[in-house]
C-alpha cells in the first residue's frame, strides 16, 4: 500500500489540472493543423508536441521541467530565453533567400516598409492595455509575423512574456493562409486583384554578391540592434550568392536550419506549461498579434493602392500583403489569391520582393526598438 500511495504521489494524475488539459487540447489541434490542413507544419508540429511535454505535470525538483534549472529541456531553452536560436535561423534563411526580384524592382521595397505599420500601431495598443514600454515593444513585432525576431527581442526586453510572444508569433506565421485572404479581397476590387505586373529584370550575380555587403553595412549602421539577425542574414545570403562556399550555403540552408527550427519549435512549445502560460497576459498578447497581423496586411496592400495613384507602372496591390516577414508563406497566399482571379497570373516572384524586404525591415525595426529601450534598462 505504501508503495501504491507513493506511485499516486509521483505520478501525473495527482497534480493534472483543467489548466494542462486545456494546453494539451491546444497543442493536438496545433498539431492537427500541421498534418491535416498542412499550416506551416515544420513550425506546427513540433511547437504542438512541444506543447504535450510541456503540460505533463510532475514533482518540483525533479529536473523533467523546463523551468527547473539543469533540466535538460531547461538548458536546450536557453537557445530562446538568451536569444541564440534566432539569428541562426536567420543564417538559414539567408542561405535560401534570393534577393533578385526585390533588387530588380527596388520600388517593391516600400511595400515591406509599410507591412512594418503593424509593429508601431500594437506598441500603442499594448501601452493601453496597461503592458510597460519594453514589453509593448516586444509584443507588437509580432505584427512583422517573424517569429526569431519575436523572441530575439522578447528575450532582451520582456522575458517573462516570452513563451506567449514566442507561440503567438509562430501560431500567425502558420495562419497567412486563413489570416490573409479575407483581408486582401475586402480591401481590393477584382479589376485590382486582375492587374498584371511586368517580369522582373535578371540581376547580374556581381549585384547580388555585391548587396548582401552592402545592405549589412547601412542597415548595421542605422540600427546597430538588428546586427545579430541581419549580419547573420546577409551572411547566409553571401555563402549562397558567392559561389565559392556551396557546401557551407547547403549545410545552412538544410540540415543546420533544420536542427535549430526542431530545438526551437519544441522548447517554444514546452514553455507554456499551465502554470506559467494562462494568465490574463497571455490573452492579450494573442489578441494583439491577431490585431497586429491583420494591420501589417492591411497596410502592405493599401500603401500599394496609393503607390499605384503616383506610379505609371500599376502593382498589383495583392502582393502588399507579403510586406510581413512570414517567408515564403506570404509569397504563396498572394500567389493562390490572384491565381483563383486570374490561373496565367502569376505573382509570387513579384510578391518575394516585399516579403524579404518585410525580413529586414522587421529586423531594422526590432534593432531600433533594442537600442531605444535596451540603452534605457542599462541605464544608459
Amino acid at each position: 500500500m505504501d508503495i501504491f500511495l507513493k506511485f499516486f504521489e509521483v505520478n501525473a494524475f495527482s497534480t493534472f489540472t483543467i489548466g494542462n488539459l486545456t494546453m494539451l487540447a491546444i497543442g493536438c489541434i496545433f498539431i492537427f493543423l500541421a498534418v491535416k490542413k498542412e499550416y506551416e507544419p515544420l513550425l506546427l508540429v513540433p511547437i504542438g508536441f512541444g506543447m504535450l511535454i510541456g503540460n505533463i505535470p510532475y514533482l518540483n525538483g525533479m529536473k523533467l521541467g523546463l523551468y527547473e534549472p539543469g533540466s535538460v529541456l531547461n538548458i536546450l531553452y536557453h537557445g530562446v530565453s538568451n536569444g541564440w536560436y534566432p539569428p541562426l535561423i536567420f543564417l538559414g534563411i539567408g542561405a535560401m533567400t534570393d534577393f533578385s526580384a526585390m533588387l530588380s524592382k527596388p520600388r517593391l521595397i516600400l511595400l515591406g516598409a509599410a507591412a512594418q505599420f503593424g509593429i508601431f500601431v500594437t506598441l500603442l495598443g499594448a501601452l493601453w492595455l496597461g503592458f510597460d514600454m519594453q514589453q509593448a515593444a516586444a509584443i507588437g513585432i509580432i505584427g512583422g509575423a517573424d517569429g526569431p525576431t519575436a523572441i530575439f527581442l522578447s528575450s532582451m526586453l520582456a522575458p517573462k512574456l516570452l513563451g506567449a510572444i514566442a507561440v503567438a508569433a509562430y501560431s500567425y506565421m502558420a495562419l497567412v493562409p486563413v489570416i490573409q485572404p479575407p483581408i486582401i479581397k475586402l480591401l481590393t476590387t477584382r479589376k485590382e486583384r486582375l492587374i498584371r505586373m511586368k517580369p522582373s529584370k535578371p540581376v547580374s550575380k556581381r549585384i547580388r554578391i555585391i548587396f548582401p555587403i552592402i545592405a549589412f553595412l547601412a542597415t548595421a549602421l542605422i540600427a546597430p540592434g538588428s546586427i545579430p539577425l541581419l549580419g547573420m542574414l546577409f551572411f547566409g545570403n553571401l555563402l549562397k550568392e558567392c559561389g565559392v562556399t556551396e557546401r557551407l550555403a547547403k549545410t545552412a540552408r538544410t540540415v543546420f536550419i533544420d536542427i535549430i527550427t526542431i530545438l526551437l519549435g519544441l522548447t517554444v512549445g514546452a514553455s507554456t506549461d499551465a502554470k506559467e502560460f494562462l494568465k490574463p497576459e497571455s490573452i492579450g498578447i494573442f489578441a494583439l498579434g491577431a490585431f497586429s497581423f491583420c494591420i501589417a496586411t492591411a497596410a502592405g496592400v493599401l500603401f500599394a493602392k496609393l503607390m499605384n495613384l503616383v506610379c505609371k507602372e500599376k502593382i498589383n496591390p495583392i502582393i502588399g500583403a507579403a510586406g510581413v516577414s512570414a517567408v515564403p508563406d506570404s509569397a504563396r497566399v498572394c500567389q493562390i489569391v490572384g491565381a483563383k482571379e486570374d490561373p496565367s497570373n502569376f505573382l509570387i516572384m513579384h510578391a518575394m520582393a516585399p516579403n524579404v524586404a518585410g525580413v529586414i525591415g522587421s529586423a531594422v525595426a526590432a534593432g531600433i526598438l533594442l537600442a531605444t529601450l535596451g540603452s534605457s534598462i542599462l541605464g544608459v
